[in-house]
């Protein structure tokens, strides 16, 4: 049952962009994973600039670096 949590700074995304954006990993999910649609869930929640540190830095990424397959490409 995969699940894929996206964090981002705040995002115009309507609707249709939301559902292409979810069909999107779905289909890299089903292709590595070898997943069924209906087991893979996308969830998106945008957090301001000036709280990502610490909700979304200090919370999860720093404290789990070493699990990361995607490192980001700055720090805090």
């Amino acid at each position: 049952m995969p699940h894929v949590d996206i964090k981002c700074f705040p995002r115009d995304l309507n609707e249709e962009q939301q559902a292409a954006l979810a069909a999107d990993i779905t289909d890299v999910i089903f292709r590595h994973f070898n997943s069924k649609e209906s087991s893979v869930s996308v969830a998106l929640r945008q957090v301001a600039q000036e709280e990502w540190k610490g909700q979304v830095w200090d919370k999860e990424i720093a404290p789990q670096m070493e699990q990361l397959i995607k490192k980001p490409g700055y720090s805090m």
